[in-house]
């Protein structure tokens, strides 16, 4: 990293190849972006304590496991005060079936993605536990027929 603390050239090549494939083996990365392997993961541990790597994970194939079935739900709150929406969060926390949750502008208040086994599991949660939690005014849902694009990340150039 340079001096103010941002990330230099080669730190760039260093996340994005870090974005592309998280396992990939230091001495490998090191080959990728032109460093011998020590000063590669000097740099890799700096970028992880600055806060520019925040976590590592292994992205599962969802319908392999036996979890085929996708929903986008649009959420409406009858109050948009802090503490309740700080409370439906708290909620969202407590959901596994919701794999992630964005609060937005515009026509809903928060945005979910539900995944289940099956539409029956997904539309008894949607229906229930989602629609009757308290300050939930409105939902509306949208089955995930394809995913034309899921490139997780920033875009690194």
């Amino acid at each position: 990293m340079d001096r103010s603390g941002k990330p230099d050239t080669i730190d760039w090549k260093i996340l994005k190849e870090l974005q592309r494939e998280g396992r990939i083996s230091n001495v490998e990365l090191a080959g990728r972006v032109g460093l011998s392997p020590p000063p590669t993961l000097r740099r890799v541990q700096a970028l992880e304590e600055a806060g520019f790597i925040s976590g590592y994970r292994a992205r599962l194939a969802g319908e392999k496991l036996g979890y085929g079935t996708e929903v986008i739900a649009l959420v409406g709150l009858k109050s948009q005060a802090e503490d309740q929406m700080r409370d439906f969060e708290r909620r969202v926390a407590g959901w596994p079936i919701v794999r992630e949750c964005y609060g937005v502008s515009g026509n809903a208040d928060y945005i979910l993605k539900c995944v289940g086994r099956d539409l029956q599991s997904i539309q008894s949660f949607v229906l229930g536990a989602l629609a009757k939690a308290p300050n939930v005014e409105s939902v509306k849902t949208s089955i995930v027929l394809r995913v034309a694009k899921d490139e997780p990340g920033v875009p690194l150039l």
